[in-house]
């Protein structure tokens, strides 16, 4: 009888980032599930609640993407048509976009290369030729990179005598820590955004919330969140026809939480520390091993507890041939890693507004040598050996 070939094993797939659910998780869904309410119950309130809490914020406005609270954030703060966002090039799209959804102007500030955050030193040379133009921004979005805030404290020393409001977009950086302080206590800005994607800190499946500290500004959120549409008498412009009244006063949209979603997001943030904690150790495995390697994971502020979404290295050199290489070697290998992110002034959208290579430098230079390495809870020691040896290998080629 002839032996049968050895079968072979592939190792399997290990993406940058992955949800973990638990069976608490899937209990607080299924009690919402059996509950009179799917949606506009009281979920979103308590998770609300349990959020403003959890970072010491005054109020939170919970909706169905980052990307609507951005929008809603900016409408709210009162960017509109003719007015002038700034935010950086080393974001996700939406940091940006959100001021063309108002009708706004985007402009981008540089990165600090080791960190890969919004660079104070250019922020305040382009504050000073704004000035000097008189077209400064409305608005700022310094962005959370990576789950490591910015040098708030500095940045709203810098931006608060120019007048320009602050909206931080911390949609990596939920259970992060600044001075000691959460992320989203909003000390040094007037809103701060997080995102409850599937790959972030805690999930409610699709989601995310602006918090703030300002209660009028927290009610036009939520009135904009739902078409603009009150139901509180005390707040009508004309007189109620019925208890059935409601009226809208301003153009809204359905940006609305589900009770779902809330209920997976509240189950969530009750094991936010620990999720963090185990982000931070898995990092701690990534510095230890990629010591010897020809790359550095991005700077963290001695000030600054980060909640590590990613764990982002950066090659030596921005070759960008050679970063595709590697970046290949890594897929082939079965080991999931992205770049986060392809500098913003580069898409085709951007340029059509006028925008082009040779603009922001160090965004460039580092949308050509960072790489997202796999970083979540349930990430394996073996795995994270794994993924180091690839990268070792790889390197090598």
């Amino acid at each position: 009888m002839d032996a049968k070939p050895l079968a072979v094993v592939t190792p399997a797939f290990l993406p940058y980032g992955r949800q973990t659910i638990s069976e608490a998780d899937i209990a607080a869904v299924d009690a919402v599930l059996r509950s009179p309410f799917l949606t506009q119950g009281p979920a979103v309130p308590a998770f609300e609640q349990g959020l403003a809490h959890a970072v010491g914020a005054s109020a939170v406005v919970a909706v169905n993407s980052a990307t609507s609270a951005l929008h809603l954030a900016c409408l709210a703060l009162g960017l509109g048509p003719g007015g002038l966002l700034w935010t950086t090039p080393i974001t996700f799209v939406a940091s940006a976009n959100c001021g063309r959804y108002c009708g706004a102007d985007v402009e981008f500030v540089d990165i600090d290369g080791d960190t890969g955050l919004i660079c104070l030193q250019a922020l305040e040379c382009k504050l000073s030729n704004a000035a000097a133009a008189g077209r400064l921004p409305d608005l700022i979005v310094p962005v959370h990179l990576a789950g490591t805030s910015c040098a708030m404290a500095d940045l709203a020393a810098l931006v608060r005598p120019y007048g320009v409001k602050i909206l931080e977009d911390a949609s990596h950086a939920i259970g992060g820590h600044y001075r000691q302080e959460a992320v989203g206590s909003c000390r040094f800005s007037d809103a701060a955004v997080f995102s409850f994607h599937p790959v972030k800190i805690i999930t409610s499946g699709e989601g995310g919330a602006v918090c703030c500290n300002d209660p009028e500004l927290a009610e036009r959120m939520r009135q904009l969140r739902s078409h603009g549409i009150t139901k509180d008498p005390e707040r009508f412009v004309q007189e109620a026809a019925g208890p059935w009244s409601y009226e809208q006063q301003m153009l809204g949209f359905n940006y609305r939480m589900t009770d779902l979603q809330a209920a997976l997001g509240m189950s969530q943030l009750q094991r936010l520390g620990s999720v963090v904690t185990e982000r931070n150790r898995l990092h701690r495995l990534y510095e230890d091993r990629l010591e010897t390697l020809p790359v550095q994971l991005l700077a963290i502020p001695d000030d600054c507890l980060s909640a590590l979404h990613l764990a982002v290295i950066q090659l030596d050199d921005d070759d960008a041939q050679r970063h595709r290489k590697v970046f290949e070697g890594m897929r082939a290998a079965g080991i999931g890693v992205q770049l986060h992110y392809s500098p913003v002034h580069l898409q085709p959208y951007y340029q059509q507004l006028g925008f082009n290579a040779g603009d922001f430098p160090a965004a460039e230079a580092y949308g050509r040598s960072a790489i997202s390495l796999p970083l979540y809870p349930g990430l394996s020691e073996l795995d994270l050996e794994r993924v180091v040896t690839t990268l070792e290998s790889v390197l090598k080629r």
